[in-house]
Order: structure tokens, then C-alpha cells, then sequence
């Protein structure tokens, strides 16, 4: 990276990400992000030009709110990058068919996208460990090496190379042979009573139940084992619903609803946002945001910000996104609930969840 103003906001961004205490900072978010805002707008001329449409511009933007939120579809239209196309390093592409047009999000580096990853995953889903303790990490999707361009991917190699114990590794259940090992594994770690984290898309943890259903498996996972989901719960061939798939994990696996955390992220954000049951195990379940971003829940009908007991469509302002455009308007419905959000579904004709269409495809094998 050789922009000068660029490099600025990024080192202020990365000390705030690296703060041990976790705090929200109305005032140097707004500053961050009014600032990054003026970058943005001056360094991608589609966003300049989708923002001027708009008449919002950085002399006219007096907060945070008022920054123009690209639909994650552009992702699929446009080149939404800051620097030159040479100093790419690392493209993530949304899921899709081989028919489909996928969206890619364009990186001139990692430093920012790990550095917001990694304290919201220990804080998350791990709160329950010391420090220096790591955990087996269990990943239902497929390797760096066989998906170099999945964001997911990339979430789990790094927390497996930063949090993981020794034989954390990715596996699949598409059938006999590819589920052989997995069950072999999650058979080691029920019998080791240590601490283990089994993750991936919805429908990749469908298939694994699925094929211990099959076999007539059930198992008894520790106490200390935890769940993450990572959304998605339409597949190709039917849909599941959050309730069924945590009721399904807990007879099969004996992890029950509380010890299960939804991950909510997307390759067109730099940040992930979890499920507060492990953190705060007597509170209400709820997404907590990183400081570093701010969510908002906008009525889709007048694009102004929902009355707080009304669901709208969830708008995000991550600072993790330097490279590209910071606030995004998704596909999918929110409420508040307290000082966090839930996600209750997709916008009426959005298309069904990248991801775990992606894991479906995978693990499921060509389609009939």
C-alpha cells in the first residue's frame, strides 16, 4: 500500500482493533468513519458517482448515518476498490452457481480483515478459555487450497492458525468416504473431554446429521464444545429452520441451544458479528457489533431509520472495509434488541444465502 492518506486511516483503525478493552466510541467512530467516507468518495469513482446521485457528498455528510450504503448486489456490477487494480492481493468471491453472476470483494490486504476477526472470535466463542488456551477447531468446509477465494474459508484458516489446537483441520460429509474422518474426530473428541469448536454453514452441519442419522450415530460431545453456524438455512433440496438444526445438534451431538452461536458476516463486509450467548449466558440472545462498525435498522419504505420496536433492512458501517466502501445496505431483515440486533430473514425476493448454498453444492454432489 503506497497511499499516504490511506495508510493513516488504516493505522488508527488497526490501534482501535487492537485496544484489549472493548468499548463503544460514538465520537471516534464518527470521526473514522466521516473521514474514511471522504476517502472512499474521492478514490472510487462508481461510489463517487452512486453517492452524488444521491447529493450526498463528504461537504454535505454530517454523520455516520447519513454515509451512503451500497446494496451488497453491487458487489456483482461494479468494481468497488480504492487502489489500483495491480495492487490486488486477495479476492472473495460471494457463493454461487456456475450459472450465476458472483459478487467479489477486492483486497490490497488481509491486515485489516484478520484484525477485526480475530478479538470478535475469541470474544465470542471462546470466552470461556484463558488466554493462552487453544481449542480443536472442527471446520465443515472446504480447504484454503480447494477454496481460495471463500471468505469463510479464510475466517476459519485464520482462527484455526491463531486459536487452534494441534489436528484443527477442515473436513466434509458428502458420503461415506469424505464423513469416514469427521466422525472419527468428533468420535477423539467426545471421548477427550476437552475443548472443541465444531463450525460451519447451516447446511454443511445438515449434512453431517444427515449422515450420522444415516449410520444410526449419535454422540456425547464435552460440556466445553460449542457450535457455530454460519446462517443459511435454504439449501437446494429443502430448507431447515434455526430451531429444528439446534434441536437436531443437540440429540446428535449433545451441544444444546445455548452453547450454538449464529454468525452473521458476509464477503462483502470486513467484519463478523456473533451471537452474545456464550459472553453473556443469562442475557437475552443477541448480536453484539465490534466497536469499530455500527448497524442500523432502516424501514425499507422510507430508507429512514426503523422506530426501535419495528424490523427493517440491516444497514452496516464496518471500518474493516478501507479498501473498498464502508457502509453497505444487505439483503436481510433486523430488529434491535437492546444494544444489539437480530437478523429475522431476507428481504421478500432476495436471493437464498450464498453461503450455505455453497456448502450445500459442495457436500451435496451434482445436482439431480
Amino acid at each position: 500500500m503506497t497511499d499516504p492518506a490511506r495508510a493513516a486511516i488504516d493505522q488508527e483503525i488497526l490501534a482501535w482493533m487492537r485496544e484489549s478493552e472493548w468499548r463503544r466510541d460514538d465520537d471516534r467512530f464518527q470521526r473514522l468513519a466521516l473521514k474514511l467516507f471522504a476517502f472512499q468518495f474521492e478514490r472510487c469513482a462508481p461510489y463517487r458517482r452512486f453517492c452524488e446521485g444521491r447529493g450526498r457528498t463528504p461537504d454535505a455528510v454530517v454523520s455516520w448515518r447519513e454515509i451512503p450504503a451500497v446494496p451488497t448486489g453491487a458487489f456483482k456490477e461494479l468494481d468497488l476498490r480504492c487502489f489500483p487494480a495491480e495492487e490486488t492481493v486477495h479476492r472473495f468471491r460471494t457463493s454461487g452457481t456456475s450459472m450465476s453472476v458472483r459478487g467479489v470483494l477486492l483486497l490490497d490486504t488481509l491486515e485489516l480483515y484478520e484484525t477485526s476477526l480475530l478479538p470478535a472470535f475469541r470474544r465470542f466463542l471462546l470466552p470461556d478459555l484463558a488466554a493462552d488456551e487453544r481449542v480443536r477447531i472442527v471446520a465443515l468446509a472446504p480447504s484454503p487450497a480447494k477454496a481460495p477465494d471463500s471468505s469463510l474459508t479464510h475466517m476459519f484458516a485464520a482462527a484455526i492458525r491463531e486459536f487452534g489446537e494441534s489436528g484443527s483441520d477442515f473436513y466434509a460429509a458428502n458420503g461415506e468416504r469424505e464423513a469416514d474422518p469427521l466422525l472419527r474426530e468428533l468420535e477423539d473428541a467426545a471421548a477427550r473431554e476437552t475443548p472443541l469448536l465444531l463450525c460451519g454453514a447451516a447446511f454443511a452441519l445438515v449434512h453431517l446429521l444427515d449422515e450420522m442419522q444415516r449410520r444410526g450415530v449419535t454422540l456425547r460431545l464435552p460440556d466445553s464444545a460449542r457450535v457455530m453456524e454460519t446462517g443459511g438455512f435454504k439449501g437446494r433440496s429443502r430448507e431447515v429452520s434455526r430451531s429444528d438444526l439446534y434441536a437436531r445438534v443437540h440429540r446428535s451431538l449433545g451441544v444444546p441451544p445455548a452453547r450454538t452461536v449464529n454468525q452473521y458476516g458476509m464477503t462483502e463486509l470486513g467484519s463478523q458479528f456473533y451471537d452474545s450467548v456464550l459472553r453473556f449466558p443469562d442475557e437475552v440472545r443477541r448480536k453484539l457489533p465490534p466497536p469499530w462498525t455500527r448497524v442500523a435498522i432502516v424501514d425499507p419504505d422510507t430508507g429512514e431509520p426503523a422506530a426501535p420496536d419495528q424490523s427493517g433492512v440491516i444497514t452496516i458501517v464496518d471500518l474493516a472495509n478501507t479498501g473498498s466502501v464502508l457502509a453497505l445496505q444487505t439483503e436481510d431483515l433486523g430488529r434491535r434488541v437492546g444494544d444489539g440486533f437480530e437478523v429475522i430473514g431476507r428481504e421478500p425476493g432476495a436471493e437464498a444465502r450464498g453461503c450455505s448454498i455453497a456448502a450445500d453444492a459442495l457436500l451435496s454432489g451434482p445436482a439431480a
